[in-house]
């Protein structure tokens, strides 16, 4: 079992300590946070360790798991990389592409692993239907919340959008050519919903819209490929997968048959994947710890949170 300290115990924080406990691939030794007295209230209701200075939880794990606000991300991971620690550090990865490009030449520098919390890369739905995606030309991406003062300190991009620019960079393996992008501010100091268009060398073009003062929850992104469509309900954990191929030459009475101006026929078909039942933060936290123990590539390497970050920063910059 790998020691695993937690840094930062709000909200998610308490989240990842229970998962951690839980966990038959960690041993859970404590965790820091800045707040003395909240982390004094975390450990009195919950029995974890806590441990008084970010230099002494560090020193007693193999892996630190990142869980402070953005702006002490770098610090952070930079300490506990020195120290020859494997990180976990949740999504953004930092607060800007530099500080994430400093953490990835220090990762390889000092041979540690660090793996970054985009977890919708584990959501059963997201998973279910991964590999029927197949150079998909066009995708559409809803991610809307009702309003919630916690994340307000950062552009709603960061908050809610960098999910599904991941999920998408994972997909379309092009680069970005080219970035169009509004937000308005309605109740932050930043943009409370904004849109954006990303246009690969591929071809591929992905329209997103992200909203945190939506009067219901939606996370939804659909795919468009060749003689396909696939959706996948991220919030419902549901996904939808209609298929196309040439009709046969006598179909049968319940058989969906289209015909374009050509006379060309197609048959629809619908390939609806089982989605399993998960926990998906766990699952990203165990995943990473194979990663270590296998000395194997982690699912979302560092690599990956520093390219949806570079993309989430050229959308901001159209502000």
């Amino acid at each position: 079992m790998l020691k695993a300290g937690v840094l930062g115990a709000g909200h998610l924080g308490k989240i990842h300590l229970r998962l951690l406990q839980q966990s038959d691939k960690y041993e859970l030794v404590g965790f820091y946070d800045a707040n003395e007295e909240n982390a004094k209230k975390v450990a009195a209701e919950f029995g974890y360790t806590y441990f008084n200075s970010i230099e002494k939880l560090i020193e007693a794990v193999d892996m630190v798991d990142i869980v402070t606000p953005t702006l002490s991300h770098y610090e952070c991971a930079r300490q506990a990389i020195a120290k020859g620690k494997h990180i976990f550090i949740e999504k953004p990865i930092t607060n800007t592409v530099e500080e994430a490009e400093t953490l990835r030449t220090l990762v390889a520098e000092y041979g540690v692993k660090g793996q970054v919390g985009h977890v919708e890369r584990f959501n059963p739905a997201f998973t279910a239907v991964k590999d029927m995606l197949d150079k998909p030309m066009f995708i559409e991406t809803h991610r809307l919340a009702e309003f919630n003062p916690r994340g307000t300190d950062v552009p709603v991009v960061l908050d809610l959008m960098i999910h599904d620019i991941d999920i998408i960079l994972s997909v379309v393996q092009s680069k970005v050519k080219h970035v169009s992008a509004s937000g308005v501010s309605v109740i932050s100091d930043t943009p409370d919903i904004a849109n954006a268009r990303i246009e690969f060398v591929n071809g591929c073009v992905a329209n997103l819209t992200a909203s945190r003062i939506s009067l219901k929850n939606m996370r939804k992104t659909r795919f468009f490929q060749r003689d396909a469509y696939v959706s996948v309900d991220f919030l419902e954990k549901k996904c939808e997968v209609v298929k196309m191929k040439d009709a046969p030459k006598e179909p049968g009475d319940f058989d969906m048959i289209l015909q374009n101006a050509e006379g060309i026929k197609k048959q629809i078909y619908f390939d609806n994947p089982d989605v399993a039942g998960n926990n998906a933060i766990l699952d990203e936290l165990e995943s990473f710890a194979d990663a270590i123990n296998n000395n194997t590539k982690p699912i979302v390497t560092l690599h990956d949170g520093t390219e949806a970050l570079r993309v989430a920063t050229m959308i901001i910059d159209q502000f």
